[in-house]
């Protein structure tokens, strides 16, 4: 495994344990790295827009199309490194 890998399952596992829960915007930009991060471009079809939370986690990763793992990796762990300082 490499470092970046291994800094990113760490990261993805604070995630899980910050004091409180991102604002919805921050939340979809996580999803979107993370999904990014692990399987890569947005594949398959644009849900129903009546189906806002699936329409609005598809959007946010599909914005990120075309960038590599390792960018959406190192990205993902610079939101979370952030998110810890704001707050603590």
């Amino acid at each position: 495994m490499s470092d970046l890998q291994a800094r990113f399952e760490t990261a993805a596992q604070e995630a899980q344990e910050l004091p409180s829960r991102p604002d919805n915007a921050t939340m979809l930009k996580l999803y979107a790295l993370y999904k990014q991060g692990t399987i890569g471009d947005v594949a398959g079809n644009q849900p129903n827009a009546l189906d806002f939370i699936a329409r609005a986690k598809y959007d946010s990763w599909a914005k990120l199309k075309g960038t590599t793992k390792e960018a959406a990796m190192q990205s993902y762990i610079e939101l979370v490194e952030s998110l810890q300082k704001s707050m603590s």
